[in-house]
């Protein structure tokens, strides 16, 4: 399953614009992946650990602005139509699973 996580945060002063940052990189931290400026993506492994992102993000908030966040499955993921520069981009590939013995 992936989350995808969509913000609108302001940056009309400085400190706004440092949340906002620290917001970013937060999610980079997390292993998240970033698909457009305010658009960042992370596959989880199930609905509890969808749950404990959605809880780690919680506690990460910004004073301000708006978040969204989405889960989908990995086939919705693999079949995003993606233009970049007026052609069409080859369909996203899902990680590998893990398997651990």
């Amino acid at each position: 399953m992936w989350i995808l996580v969509m913000f609108d945060l302001p940056t009309d002063t400085k400190p706004q614009r440092k949340a906002a940052t620290e917001f970013r990189n937060f999610l980079l931290d997390e292993g998240f992946e970033r698909s457009q400026f305010s658009v960042y993506a992370r596959f989880v492994n199930g609905k509890e650990a969808f749950q404990t992102k959605i809880n780690q993000i919680e506690r990460h908030l910004p004073a301000k602005g708006d978040i969204q966040i989405l889960n989908f499955t990995d086939r919705q993921y693999r079949d995003i139509v993606h233009f970049s520069d007026q052609g069409r981009r080859s369909a996203r590939k899902n990680p590998e699973q893990l398997v651990l013995f």
